[in-house]
């Protein structure tokens, strides 16, 4: 493959794309040897490279606040699936000249530097921006993240990594074996899941440990909404280009609506339930229902309304949470969670905590100077632990909620009352065996360009199909 955004224009072959991982492989082998000092002390130096991987809107964003964490910092390689991603020409693009003038606007111009030779285009471009930088920023279609997330690891990289972090078993398995070989290396990790940087949220929580609302004995989770974007499908696009450019769409791209938004609730939830923030925790088990509708079938095959039902096993005083998940045109929207205890009910959200009657008995105020955007706070939050050099690694937590929302839609989908534990070891994965433009992806259109949706009792689960 070229080293140059024009790549994506040529078809990749399964034999070119092994050749080329093979020896991005070995370099990075030979990396995982060297000594962990190498790896993780860039605060000795007078800059950090950055690397980002993926340039749709929000990694757009979040590189933006990644420089803005530390002036030392520089972006110096891209890498993306679709040329026309990194030159803003494509549908819905933003890209290197969104992100140029932005830098510029907040007078950071200086901290970009990304020639062509530098711009990678291809579903294994982003080997080579790991090579060239200090710092990895993934914001990729989630079923690519831990493939992402695992390669940046190997070779010694600190690594910003959007939500949700797998769609399967076999990605929340892999994250997992990746996150303990970051701490094996000292490297830095944080995963966007912006509420564990929200004042509300760490204000509410610390409220929680005090005794406010006594013990959890049950929760309710919210992402109810409209419809996300969608891009048509236009000539000359494989089958592979059209569900990667619509990732959204497709389970093994986004992991449903339930996964790829969601998971900002039912990480709270889990949170909150099992009291630790570092390593997170998990429900047992999930059951549930869903379906797809006002939606043409054309668009996609993922169910766009979820109801689930999560059971957490004694350890967490057996906390029963009810999520909801939709994305309907015209119907109730709201987004939190609601946290109810044996002396109160809490709102994190909005930081509000109420007695079981509902007369309020403490409210979040908002600083008048000083609050931080969360989401840069993540970055700062990065940065503050590679110079300082403090333990930070927020893949477990990241992981273990994604994959509750993992398990919410095998349950949906299915019917079934789907175990934590089964699911895990099951290892399922949802992706291709091949990587490449001209190759099949896991779901197909009919003859009349209409995709199969689940029926909640007749498909079975994936590692029982």
């Amino acid at each position: 493959m070229e080293d140059s955004k024009h790549t994506s224009d040529k078809l990749t072959s399964r034999r070119r794309f092994v050749a080329s991982t093979t020896a991005a492989a070995g370099a990075a082998t030979a990396a995982s040897q060297m000594p962990v000092e190498l790896f993780a002390n860039v605060a000795g130096s007078d800059e950090i490279k950055v690397g980002m991987i993926g340039c749709g809107g929000r990694n757009s964003g979040a590189i933006i606040q990644n420089l803005n964490a530390n002036d030392s910092a520089r972006l110096v390689a891209v890498a993306e699936a679709f040329a026309d991603k990194i030159d803003g020409t494509g549908p819905r693009g933003s890209g290197l000249p969104v992100i140029q003038k932005n830098l510029e606007k907040a007078g950071k111009g200086k901290q970009i530097d990304v020639p062509e030779s530098r711009q990678f285009a291809g579903l294994d471009a982003y080997k080579h921006v790991v090579d060239q930088a200090d710092l990895i920023c993934i914001a990729t279609p989630p079923g690519f993240r831990p493939i992402h997330f695992d390669y940046a690891v190997k070779a010694g990289k600190h690594v910003f990594m959007e939500k949700p972090v797998c769609v399967d078993a076999e990605g929340f398995n892999k994250v997992i074996a990746a996150a303990k070989e970051a701490d094996q290396k000292n490297l830095k990790v944080v995963v966007g899941l912006q509420r564990h940087c929200q004042d509300s949220y760490l204000q509410s929580y610390a409220k929680y440990q005090e005794g406010m609302i006594g013990e959890i004995r049950s929760a309710q989770a919210y992402w109810v909404g409209s419809r996300p974007w969608t891009i048509e499908r236009q000539a000359g696009w494989t089958e592979m280009e059209f569900q990667v450019r619509n990732w959204q769409q497709f389970q093994w791209l986004s992991g449903d609506h339930n996964t790829e938004q969601h998971v900002h609730n039912l990480d709270v939830i889990n949170w909150f339930v099992s009291g630790d923030p570092i390593m997170g925790g998990n429900p047992i088990s999930a059951q549930g229902t869903g379906s797809r509708t006002d939606e043409s079938p054309k668009i996609g095959e993922i169910f766009n309304s979820h109801w689930i039902e999560y059971r957490y096993g004694p350890e967490h005083n057996n906390v029963i949470m009810n999520s909801q998940a939709r994305q309907t045109k015209g119907t109730w929207r709201r987004v939190g969670e609601e946290i109810i205890g044996t002396e109160g009910i809490m709102d994190p959200g909005k930081g509000m905590v109420t007695d079981l009657k509902g007369k309020p008995i403490w409210q979040y105020r908002k600083p008048r100077s000083g609050a931080v955007n969360p989401k840069q706070a993540e970055h700062d939050k990065l940065y503050d632990a590679i110079l300082n050099d403090k333990p930070q690694n927020d893949a477990y937590f990241g992981a273990k909620s994604s994959f509750t929302a993992v398990l919410g839609r095998l349950a949906s989908y299915t019917g079934q009352n789907v175990k934590w534990d089964e699911a895990v070891a099951s290892n399922f994965s949802l992706l291709p065996e091949e990587f490449a433009w001209d190759a099949e992806p896991p779901v197909l259109p009919n003859g009349e360009g209409i995709y199969d949706v689940a029926i909640p009792g007749k498909r079975p689960l994936p590692w029982k199909a």
